[in-house]
Parts: structure tokens; C-alpha cells; sequence
């Protein structure tokens, strides 16, 4: 692809601006780890939920949801389920208070408030600095693989060598150029960049919306459609016919694994639930939840996340797969084994027209690096203040960790590079990151916020068992299915396989959670009181409560179990229509669009009383 001179300006003209920003910010990130990792918690909540959104919006998900529409049609907006993208309303509701109410700095920095201090709280503590840097490393590796395929699709330069192929080679560069300013700038730098990365992105979503719309004949683009593709609502299969058009996308949908649409959308769900129970990763997302000021407004910026985040994304994700659907189906057919996930870079380099394929550029551009800084500050939180300087150096000045914390993103950085290079694509990352690395998290980290009993060895116990499933049960799944089972692979293809693998890892880690705890003293009761008390949790923890009742006969449990459970369900709904709205919109399905606009703002109205309205008397 030749770039217009005024497309290379647009990218030139971005890099410049954004790497200068993030240089001018971050001496604000200089004195000390509390600024560099949390922005001294002085940074406003609307400003952290942009922050959060635009480092959710990365190139990587995106690529990957234009070619779910592309292939599954409407029912597409139900297989984000899959990570599960309403574990944000989890946060949003009560998560995000439990979580800022430690005044941690890290996730394991709030395991010790959690389980003490003591063997059974440091063992629990070390397992999630490790799970964060796995997690952060396999996180890198996956916007890794996704810039790199973009850029080599759309810049016109050969840059493969013998060292590096082009897509290597471009990302790369593209790293290294984000590393520049994250590194130097912590959470400052971070926040101030995506923000401004986010605005690049929504110029770039409306300006491809107008482009894909304009001249479309919708009654003729509803007559190509395979059969079943506009189809919203779930059924048990998934009743998607390309025969007659492109049989490979049949294929595809048989590889994937999502043709028994119904037994999948079950197993989301039960996989959705221990997932969004367990509350975030120890990453970005509680990064930002730990950054605000107080309880409430972490609430309140989880849930403009969720609000500025959907809309946009879905916007650029339908218009994309519109334009595919109008230009580039011929180029696909023509391919007797399509890379799916290379659509995105395709439609964006051949057939936007100059000046507006130049912004969207900067806009997918800003995408990644907004998802890229974002893990690259949350990991070295946990390696320099809760490894180093936790058993190693307590007493340093604070430059010194802002220093250490410098060499640590830069080794987390070179090793998430190292990782992409050998990983197949985006969807064995998107599947290894979603079923099995978060079915080893979600056991230990569901029991550690309902029950009082768990303890810091089960916890530990929990989360190595998850580890090590995590690692070997995929691909003994895999062994079996080839060997022993190829009729059962056939019919049900790597989707529900990966799920099926989620359980089994979670059964193993949730075994060795209550194992280990039930074998093991229970924390100390001071701890427990204390956090109980700070963080008011529901749950089974009656036991805690009468310990805490003995020294303050006044203290109220927490209660808000059923209008949490009911603002979760408005929530999810409240999410799911904000998906699937533009997305109705963009292919002309205008009475669709007006319905799931009507459910948003219902939905939106519910949640204003029933949660909003009641934030600081919940969070205080």
C-alpha cells in the first residue's frame, strides 16, 4: 500500500505530539513510586475511566471483533462473553469500592491487608506478584502479535531483515517509540496520553462510520447477507449458513468451536460468573481502581468505562466490517484459507480514501499504544514495592525505586516482545489469556472475598494449582481431542473445548484452594478484623462480624447483596445493548438500533437510582 504524503504527515504529526506529551508529564511521575504508580491518587475519576477505556480499546480486540461480526453476524456481540466483558459491571457495582477501600497500592499489596503478614500472607502475596507479571508478559505478547500484523498489512515499507520478519520488525518499532514515554512518565504519563489517544479515537471511529454509510443501499446489503447472520438472539445451534457465498467461513465457525451456540453462551455464562466474582487481574484495570481518590469515585470510573468505551468501539468495529462486507468479500473469497483477522488492516489500508485513512491510522495507532502503556505500568508496581522493596531494599530513598522501576518495565517490555515472537496469533492469545490463565485466577480470588475462613496458604495453593493447569491442561485437552477423541473435535471444534478446559483448571485450583486452607490455621484474627471492617465485603463471613461487633457494637454488615445482584443484571443489559446499538445502526437495521437505544436508556435511568444515587452512602 503507497500512503498518501498527508497520511504520513497525520502519523508523524501524532507520534510527535504524544511522545512530547508524555516527556512534559512526567516530571510529575518523578519523586516517588506513590506518583509514579498512582498518580499520588490526585487524579480525577473522569479522567482515569478515559484513561481506562482507551487502554481497552487496543488494536489487538479490535482486529479480533471485526472479524467475529464479519463471520457470526449479529450473534458476534454475545462471544465477548467469553473474557467476560461484564466483569466490568462487577467492578462497577461493588468491586471497585471493596478494592479502593484498602488503600493498597497493588493487588498484592492488598493481599497482605487481606491475609497478613505472616508465612501464609507472604506465600499468598509472592503467587500474585507472579500471576501479575505472567499475566502482564502474556498481555504484551498479545498487542505484540496484533500491532505487528496490522502495521505490516497497512504501511507500505519492507522492514523484514534477517532477523525479524516485517510484522516483527514494525512492531518493534512501534514499541519501542511507546516505551519511550511510559517508562518515564508512570501513571501520569499513562493517564494524560490515553486521554488524548482516546479523543484520536472517536475522530477515527465517526469519520470511518460516515465513510462506510455513505451510498450504502441497505435493502441490497440485507438481500447478501447468509442466512442467519442478522439474526441477534441466541439458539442452541448457531443457524449460520455462508454455503452458498464462502464456505471457508464455515469452516472457520467449525474451528472455532461455536456452532452448538447455546451449550457455549451456558458455559460463558457459568465461566463469566467465577470470573467476574473474582474481581480484576492484577493489572491495568485495578491499577486505575487503586488511583482514585476514594472508594466511590473508583466506582464511578468503572462505570464511565463502561459508558465511553462500548459505543465507539463497536461504532469502528461495524463500520470496518461493512466496508469488508461492500469492497472486500471478492479478495476474501478468492483465498482458500482467509486470515480472518487480518480484515481490520486491510479494509483500513485499501479502501479508506487519503486524509481519513491517515486518522484512523493515528486513531488504531493510539489504540495500542494506550493498551501497551497501560500494562507496562501496572507490572513493575508489582516486582519493584512488592518484591524488591518489600524483601529487599525497604529503607531506599524514593528515587531509587523509580529508577528500579525504569530497568523492571523495560526487562517486562523485552520479554513480552520475546513472548509475541513465537505466539501462532490472536486467537490462541485471546483464548490462552481468557480460559485458561483466567481459570486459574478466578477460584482463590472468588474465596477470598466471601468466605472468612480462606487463608493465605489456600490461597497460595489455589492460585500455583491455577498456574500450573493453566500451563498443561490446554494442551493435554489438545492431546486428547487428537488422539482419543477426534469425533468429539470435530463436532465442537477448539471453542468449547477452551471452555471445557476453564472448568477443569478451575475444579483443580479450587480443589487445592480449600485443601490447603482447611489444612492450615486460619488468618490471624486482628487481620481479619481490620479488613473486614475497612472493606465490608458480603459473604459468608458472620463469624468476623460478631469479633468486630465485640469492639464496635455499632458497625453495620454490609446489606446491599440483593441491590447489587440487581444492579448487576440491569448492568449486563444495560452493557449489552450499548454493544449491540451501533452495530444494528451501521447495517441498517433501524428499528433493531431504536429498540436497543430505548433498552440503554431504560437501563441507564434504573441504574441512576438504584446505584448511582446511592454511591456514597454504599462507598463511604
Amino acid at each position: 500500500m503507497n500512503l498518501a504524503t498527508i497520511d504520513i504527515l497525520i502519523i508523524l504529526l501524532y507520534l510527535v505530539i504524544i511522545i512530547g506529551l508524555g516527556f512534559w508529564i512526567s516530571k510529575k511521575a518523578s519523586g516517588n513510586i506513590q506518583s509514579y504508580f498512582l498518580g499520588n491518587n490526585n487524579i480525577k475519576w473522569y479522567w482515569l475511566g478515559f484513561s481506562n477505556s482507551s487502554g481497552m480499546f487496543d488494536v489487538s480486540g479490535t482486529a479480533f471483533y471485526v472479524a467475529l461480526l464479519f463471520i457470526y453476524g449479529f450473534k458476534a456481540a454475545w462471544l465477548p462473553w467469553l473474557w467476560p466483558i461484564w466483569n466490568q459491571i462487577f467492578v462497577m457495582v461493588f468491586l471497585a469500592i471493596w478494592i479502593r477501600r484498602s488503600n493498597a497500592m497493588t493487588g498484592a499489596d492488598w493481599i497482605i491487608k487481606r491475609f497478613g503478614d505472616d508465612r501464609g500472607g507472604r506465600l499468598a502475596h509472592m503467587i500474585v506478584v507472579i500471576f501479575a507479571v505472567v499475566s502482564v508478559i502474556g498481555f504484551i505478547g498479545y498487542v505484540f502479535v496484533g500491532i505487528g500484523k496490522f502495521a505490516a498489512n497497512m504501511l507500505p515499507w519492507d522492514l523484514s531483515n534477517g532477523m525479524f520478519t516485517n510484522q516483527q520488525t514494525y512492531a518493534l518499532i512501534i514499541v519501542a517509540l511507546t516505551t519511550l514515554y511510559t517508562v518515564k512518565g508512570g501513571m501520569y504519563s499513562v493517564v494524560a496520553t490515553e486521554v488524548l489517544q482516546y479523543g484520536i479515537l472517536v475522530v477515527s471511529c465517526i469519520l470511518v462510520v460516515i465513510f462506510a454509510v455513505k451510498g450504502v443501499n441497505y435493502d441490497q446489503l440485507h438481500q447478501q447477507l447468509p442466512q442467519g447472520w442478522a439474526s441477534f438472539w441466541p439458539e442452541w445451534k448457531l443457524n449460520l449458513s455462508w454455503d452458498h457465498t464462502f464456505p471457508q467461513a464455515n469452516r472457520k465457525i467449525a474451528e472455532d468451536g461455536f456452532t452448538w451456540f447455546g451449550a457455549l453462551m451456558l458455559m460463558m455464562i457459568g465461566k463469566g460468573i467465577f470470573a467476574s466474582l473474582a474481581g480484576p487481574v492484577p493489572g491495568f484495570d485495578m491499577q486505575r481502581i487503586l488511583s482514585a481518590r476514594r472508594p466511590w469515585e473508583a466506582a464511578k470510573l468503572s462505570g464511565f468505562t463502561n459508558l465511553v468505551l462500548y459505543i465507539p468501539l463497536f461504532m469502528m468495529v461495524s463500520a470496518l466490517t461493512l466496508i469488508a462486507f461492500n469492497v472486500f468479500m471478492p479478495s476474501l473469497q478468492s483465498q482458500a484459507k482467509p486470515d480472518f483477522e487480518t480484515i481490520l488492516s486491510q479494509v483500513v489500508s485499501n479502501y479508506l480514501p487519503a486524509g481519513i485513512r491517515g486518522v484512523v491510522l493515528a486513531g488504531l495507532l493510539a489504540s495500542f499504544m494506550s493498551a501497551f502503556s497501560a500494562f507496562v505500568n501496572a507490572a513493575p508496581a508489582y516486582l519493584v514495592n512488592d518484591f524488591y522493596k518489600k524483601y529487599f531494599r525497604p529503607d531506599a530513598p524514593p528515587r531509587h525505586y523509580v529508577k528500579c522501576s525504569y530497568l523492571v518495565s523495560i526487562g517486562i517490555i523485552a520479554t513480552g516482545c520475546f513472548f509475541g515472537l513465537f505466539a501462532d496469533s490472536l486467537s490462541s492469545l485471546t483464548i490462552w489469556l481468557s480460559s485458561a490463565l483466567y481459570g486459574g485466577y478466578a477460584a482463590a480470588n472468588v474465596l477470598k472475598w466471601i468466605w472468612w475462613r480462606f487463608n493465605g496458604y489456600g490461597y497460595f495453593a489455589g492460585m500455583l494449582a491455577g498456574l500450573l493447569s493453566a500451563t498443561f491442561v490446554p494442551k493435554l485437552m489438545e492431546w486428547l481431542s487428537n488422539h482419543y477423541f477426534s469425533g468429539y473435535n470435530e463436532v465442537f471444534g477448539s471453542g468449547i473445548g477452551t471452555l471445557i478446559s476453564f472448568f477443569i483448571i478451575l475444579v483443580l485450583s479450587m480443589s487445592a484452594s480449600v485443601i490447603g486452607c482447611l489444612l492450615t490455621p486460619p488468618t490471624e484474627k486482628n487481620v481479619l478484623k481490620i479488613f473486614y471492617a475497612n472493606t465490608r465485603p458480603w459473604g459468608y463471613w458472620n463469624t468476623v462480624l460478631q469479633w468486630v461487633k465485640q469492639d464496635d457494637p455499632a458497625f453495620e454488615p454490609n446489606r446491599q447483596f440483593k441491590w447489587d445482584m440487581l444492579n448487576v443484571l440491569v448492568g449486563i443489559c444495560w452493557q449489552m445493548s450499548m454493544v449491540i446499538m451501533p452495530v444494528f445502526f451501521v447495517f441498517g437495521y433501524f428499528r433493531n438500533g431504536f429498540l436497543a437505544a430505548t433498552v440503554w436508556i431504560l437501563c441507564m435511568i434504573v441504574l441512576k437510582f438504584t446505584w448511582y444515587d446511592r454511591l456514597k452512602i454504599t462507598a463511604a
